[in-house]
């Protein structure tokens, strides 16, 4: 991840992104070794990470993207990306088929 690296004083972090760790965790999905919110907490203040909370614009810019992925936390990913012309730290091959999208992983 040397594009996290070098781009340390500016890293962004979404309420969507969150939301679905909250989401994945309560389902059995995603293993922490504590509960989301501490974990995200210590993550953030340790990694120096702004967070960005949705607005009505990324909203609105999400439901009116392309149906390239159904899940309306990645759309808003998709759609705050865009929105402030940064690249998205993703996983997830159908986000990087956005376009415009600059995808990192």
């Amino acid at each position: 991840m040397d594009a996290i690296q070098r781009h340390r004083d500016g890293l962004l972090v979404s309420m969507a992104t969150s939301w679905e760790v909250a989401l994945l965790y309560k389902r059995g999905r995603l293993s922490l070794p504590m509960p989301p919110d501490q974990f995200l907490e210590k993550a953030i203040v340790r990694h120096g990470v702004h967070e960005i909370p949705f607005t009505r614009a990324v909203t609105l810019d999400s439901v009116a993207l392309p149906e390239i992925h159904r899940d309306p936390l990645d759309r808003v990913l998709v759609a705050e990306a865009l929105l402030r012309k940064c690249p998205l730290v993703t996983g997830d091959a159908a986000i990087a088929t956005y376009p415009g999208i600059s995808a990192i992983w």
